[in-house]
């Protein structure tokens, strides 16, 4: 399988190349998304690509966006790829993993949340008995169930920057009371119907990121990508034992063998053993699969 590390569209005007996705300008409101195959790991773009990502990810960021739409609008639009992109080579090569999407103002907030008690959380539960300064019962362990979902809201930072933990009455400054309280009320309804639904195919969502752009109207969008194995920690329900870090489908796996290295988390990423890659790449693989086999997808994009 070929991978896509940076997508070229020679009738379409580039106007930003993020961590793993490429966006173009269709027109004044459309934009061509691409998710190539690039990994970043602790804000680092890795110098490896991971065969097929892209796609998988696209797949199911679609496959959620058709489910959630009942929630809040988002961002994909009614036309399809080939409506915008001409040239037949160029389209082969973004088969599944492109979309064309609505042009929305993206807010500037990363709404983060957390069902169980792991990662950069449970280091700041351990340290002072709270997440994002919001207090916890006592006693919990590590990977321990939350005894309900928190809302921990981070700024956005581009590629080579760090994400800052921010609280929700930050939101309210950067965004006014009314949208900021729906951005919380959204994210919170969104992760708990869908955790229940992935549980049900033998995935526990342990914490995920979701943004959101406007409209010319003010009308809040889900935009982006929506529990992916990038945007979201993943654990096999079957390997779950609270008091312990849970094997993963997502990028965790990554992390866990960068952590094993002598560096220092800035750019320029380590070369990743052919091994690891192939490892990475069948993880995504398994969580889509078990996500979407044998449901039909509520979004399905023009071909």
């Amino acid at each position: 399988m070929d991978a896509l590390h940076h997508s070229t569209l020679a009738t379409l005007k580039l106007i930003h190349r993020g961590k793993v996705r490429d966006i173009y300008e269709v027109d004044d409101d459309h934009l061509l998304i691409v998710a190539t195959d690039r990994l970043s790991a602790f804000d680092v773009v890795l110098p490896q690509p991971i065969p097929g990502k892209g796609a998988v990810l696209t797949r199911v960021a679609n496959f959620w966006f058709g489910r959630t739409r009942s929630i809040v609008a988002n961002h994909l639009s009614d036309l399809a790829v080939a409506d915008v992109v001409g040239d037949a080579a160029e389209r082969a090569a973004l088969i599944d993993r492109a979309v064309v999407v609505k042009r929305l103002r993206p807010l500037p907030v990363e709404a983060i949340v957390r069902g169980y008690l792991i990662g950069s959380g449970w280091k700041d539960y351990q340290a002072s008995g709270t997440v994002c300064g919001i207090r916890l019962p006592p006693g919990l362990q590590m990977a321990e169930k939350l005894p309900a979902a928190i809302y921990t809201p981070s700024t956005k930072a581009g590629a080579g920057h760090h994400d800052e933990n921010i609280d929700f009455a930050r939101t309210v400054e950067l965004l006014g009371a009314e949208l900021a309280a729906q951005i919380r009320d959204t994210s919170l309804e969104i992760y708990t119907e869908s955790a229940a639904f992935a549980l049900q195919r033998g995935i526990i969502i342990a914490d995920t990121k979701f943004e959101f752009g406007v409209d010319g109207a003010g009308k809040l969008h889900l935009i982006d990508e929506v529990l992916t194995p990038d945007s979201s920690r993943f654990w096999p329900a079957e390997e779950y034992r609270p008091g312990t870090s849970p094997p993963s489908f997502d990028k965790q796996f990554v992390r866990d063998y960068l952590e094993t290295l002598d560096w220092d988390k800035t750019a320029p990423g380590p070369e990743l053993p052919q091994e690891i890659i192939d490892k990475t790449a069948a993880k995504y693989r398994e969580a889509e699969h078990r996500l979407t086999a044998n449901e039909q997808n509520p979004w399905r994009p023009h071909e």
